[in-house]
């Protein structure tokens, strides 16, 4: 059965998302928003999301292009596109589980897609994650973060204040078991 998406907090007056679709197939979704300004999730929305879309991918379950136009306070237009594989099946997976057609669902994929950049291109937050051929075990204050913390005006997160908040964790033991400094 696979997990249900839903907010933790109670819908936020965010402005429709429209939905459109080209001939190719290709989803553009209009938010009358930045994306700081998407509400925060659960973060076990943000680990199921993780599981659909490992799952999604693992089956080949690609899905279709899709494209982000966020509305900028000055009235002007900041334009995202997903044109990598992987990231279309993981938002696809999301979609399908909660609906990026709402805040929250939209928020879920954004969080989702802006964590695994981040891990991406943060060698210091390796630490954080333990993969395996059998799933990935994120560190609770890790996906805490990734449902709370602002995303940028290009939907990412800000890898500074990210790795800011998660300094003040403590260390793991070291080989001979006494705790590092």
């Amino acid at each position: 059965m696979p997990a249900v998406l839903s907010p933790i907090f109670p819908p936020t007056p965010v402005p429709q998302i429209q939905v459109g679709a080209t001939s190719d197939g290709t989803l553009t979704y209009f938010i009358d928003h930045t994306p700081g300004d998407l509400p925060p999730v659960r973060s076990r929305d943000i680990l199921a999301a993780w599981d659909l879309a490992r799952d999604a991918a693992h089956r080949a379950a690609w899905s279709t292009a899709r494209a982000f136009r966020f509305r900028r306070p000055d009235g002007g237009w900041t334009d995202l596109a997903l044109q990598d594989a992987d990231a279309q099946c993981w938002a696809g997976a999301v979609d399908r589980a909660v609906g990026m057609q709402t805040g929250y669902g939209l928020s879920v994929c954004l969080r989702l897609l802006a964590l695994v950049d981040l891990l991406a291109r943060a060698p210091w937050a390796a630490g954080l994650v333990q993969m395996d051929r059998h799933g990935a075990e994120l560190h609770p204050a890790l996906l805490r973060l990734a449902a709370e913390t602002r995303l940028t005006d290009d939907a990412r997160f800000d890898e500074t204040g990210f790795r800011a908040c998660l300094q003040v964790l403590p260390r793991p033991p070291s080989a001979t078991g006494a705790a590092q400094p």
